[in-house]
């Protein structure tokens, strides 16, 4: 009888780490650089799959759909040949959210950072100016916006990205948001969802 427990529980224990080893093992493989060159895990599962016929009727010049639920930025080409899947910070709150159709109106590498008003009350010790720079929140490179004050941007501080941590704008790591600068003209369609 000893020897048929051993044999259930060995049979049992064989099991569950079967059942583990695929999860241990992808728990322990890094997704992706940062731009300090660490590794980082990106939760690639909660990236919801979008089509940009979902939201345009044409592609235009390009197309960006920014999907805050699942902090994913697609970017498809005038052609629809080249798609892009960037993990991106999104806005804190709901109330800082804007949701709807825009278009990019402005490119500028190296972009100064002016606190909105709200923000400086939200937090007082914000500066009223920052000049480009490694302390700008904005990053390498930022995509402006037809909303006044909302962005598609890079930043400096990488903890950002997968999470709600904006004033309202979308955040790329510096390296990718350097990549999607140079393939974005000024006029491409987006839509933030």
């Amino acid at each position: 009888m000893s020897s048929q427990i051993f044999s259930r529980r060995a049979t049992l224990l064989g099991a569950l780490a079967t059942l583990a080893a695929p999860a241990i093992a992808r728990a322990q493989t890094p997704d992706a650089l940062n731009d300090a060159g660490t590794p980082t895990r990106h939760n690639v599962s909660s990236f919801v799959t979008q089509r940009w016929q979902d939201h345009f009727d044409s592609l235009g010049v390009a197309t960006i759909v920014a999907d805050t639920k699942s902090r994913a930025l697609h970017y498809w080409n005038a052609d629809g040949s080249d798609y892009r899947l960037y993990p991106t910070s999104v806005p804190r709150t709901d109330e800082l959210t804007r949701r709807g159709y825009t278009e990019v109106v402005r490119k500028r590498v190296g972009p100064d950072w002016t606190p909105t008003a709200s923000m400086r009350e939200r937090d007082p010790s914000l500066p009223a100016y920052m000049p480009p720079g490694p302390g700008n929140p904005l990053g390498t490179h930022a995509l402006y916006l037809s909303w006044p004050a909302y962005l598609i941007h890079g930043t400096h501080d990488t903890r950002k990205i997968g999470r709600r941590s904006s004033s309202g704008c979308i955040g790329l790591y510096n390296r990718m948001i350097a990549e999607l600068f140079d393939l974005v003209p000024v006029g491409a369609q987006v839509r933030l969802i």
